[in-house]
């Protein structure tokens, strides 16, 4: 499948390798502007665009999504089979989440519907869950409540932190979302 990715932080990166060592094409990656970072506020890339231009893959970062003329038409363009959203870090519009021939379908950091919306690791390890997990969800305009394809779940133990978890869900996430798309 022809794949647009978006994605931002290191959570994605996973994601995004695991398609690039796929059958699925990724023909783009939407990520967010580079930010000024560190005391010299330096532009720094996010690490999904690095992993892009890594793989000469063209990336897409408009500083805005809705009503985005230019970005539509360059999205319409590459047409995609789908589009795979992995902590991008803005809610797309109706116009852009109905573009693919397919779907749009999100990687998304809990067991839903627990921990809908931003931050689910964080809450679920300041609420001393002992389980955690990720699912594959088709994005529709309401936020997190589109279809499930499948979850996995991931045991939180006395010695996960913040940083641990994130890392066993992105990987795991990863691997969920090139199985949902292989099926």
């Amino acid at each position: 499948m022809r794949v647009v990715f978006w994605g931002t932080p290191e959570f994605a990166v996973e994601s995004l390798k695991a398609l690039l060592n796929s059958k699925h094409q990724v023909v783009a990656v939407v990520t967010q502007p580079d930010k000024p970072k560190g005391r010299g506020k330096k532009l720094t890339p996010p690490p999904v665009k690095v992993v892009a231009q890594e793989h000469s893959i063209p990336v897409l970062q408009p500083e805005k999504v809705k009503s985005n003329k230019e970005l539509y038409e360059e999205l319409k363009r590459l047409k995609p089979d789908i589009f795979v959203v992995v902590a991008y870090g803005k809610i797309l519009p109706k116009e852009i989440i109905e573009l693919p021939k397919y779907k749009t379908v999100n990687v998304h950091a809990s067991l839903l519907p627990e921990y809908r919306g931003a931050a689910p690791i964080h809450r679920a390890i300041m609420e001393g869950k002992e389980k955690t997990g990720v699912c594959i969800m088709e994005i529709t305009e309401q936020l997190d409540a589109g279809d499930i394809y499948k979850c996995v779940e991931i045991p939180i133990s006395e010695e996960d932190d913040i940083i641990s978890v994130h890392n066993k869900l992105a990987k795991a996430g990863a691997d969920l979302l090139v199985d949902v798309l292989n099926k």
